[in-house]
């Protein structure tokens, strides 16, 4: 299995990054431990207020800043506002970089995803943003907005595990040209009990987190699973040196329960 994926803008992307919501005071910390195990990529947002941390991160981690992938998010007020353009580049500000590798709509607020990536168009084109991508986004936007653009998103970033299989999602992204990127990919914890995952651990010396992990891999996903424990950030970045049988990745399918473990924004709530 290929550790870094080719986005539709040339951008080589890890397979395996690490997210960064809430991961407050030991954000930096965590980064620099993190690269010491191998990770690259480091996914941060606006909206987790620790960007300033990220950048700390970064600064200090002994790596060139080229050899890393940032991303960073823009939240829905700003969408709203229209103030594209300045959020980016408080976002810069804060992470204290001169670009980013991917910039991302964090949700689609409607009414204004499509000015978003107008504007985000253009950051791109500036060259602060290596490729720019959405996050959220179903298949009736993405067409909305791939009718309604020129450039093509690199990513979009979506809730994906074994309790919510985005086989279909996921298919039309990667038919289409667009990486998909699995967040809270270990669901918060919500499968790790599961009987068929513990017996495929015990038959692999794996944890369950492992195998839903490299059933995503196994699909052509990117996951960036979220810790600041050094056990599982070491434990999280072994899913690249085995393989999961086609009936095993099949019997996880079946897990399915279309199950959220993430929130959706109260100002996105009908």
């Amino acid at each position: 299995m290929e550790k870094l994926i080719t986005l539709n803008t040339g951008t080589v992307m890890p397979v395996l990054g690490l997210g960064l919501y809430k991961s407050g005071e030991d954000t930096a910390s965590s980064i620099r431990t993190a690269v010491q195990m191998g990770y690259r990529l480091f996914d941060t947002a606006s909206a987790y207020k620790n960007e300033e941390q990220t950048g700390a991160g970064i600064r200090s981690c002994g790596l060139a800043r080229d050899d890393l992938f940032v991303t960073t998010k823009v939240w829905n007020t700003a969408q709203r506002i229209g103030d594209i353009e300045g959020a980016f580049s408080r976002s810069l500000e804060r992470l204290g970089l001169d670009y980013v590798d991917l910039y991302l709509i964090h949700w689609p607020v409607p009414g204004c995803y499509l000015e978003t990536w107008r504007a985000m168009e253009k950051i791109y084109r500036s060259g602060r943003a290596r490729a720019i991508g959405v996050s959220n986004f179903s298949e009736a936007e993405l067409r909305d907005l791939m009718e309604h653009s020129d450039v093509m998103p690199a990513v979009n970033q979506i809730e994906y595990h074994p309790l919510w299989n985005r086989d279909p999602l996921r298919t039309f992204c990667q038919d289409s040209g667009i990486a998909v990127q699995a967040y809270a990919p270990l669901a918060r914890g919500a499968y790790l009990d599961r009987d068929i995952l513990v017996r495929m651990a015990e038959k692999y010396h794996r944890s369950t987190a492992q195998i839903g992990l490299r059933w995503l891999v196994q699909k052509g996903a990117a996951v960036i699973p979220k810790s600041v424990r050094p056990d599982r950030l070491l434990e999280n970045s072994q899913i690249f040196d085995f393989e999961l049988e086609e009936a095993e990745m099949t019997a996880i399918d079946g897990l399915n329960e279309n199950f959220r473990a993430a929130n959706i924004p109260d100002d996105l709530r009908i």
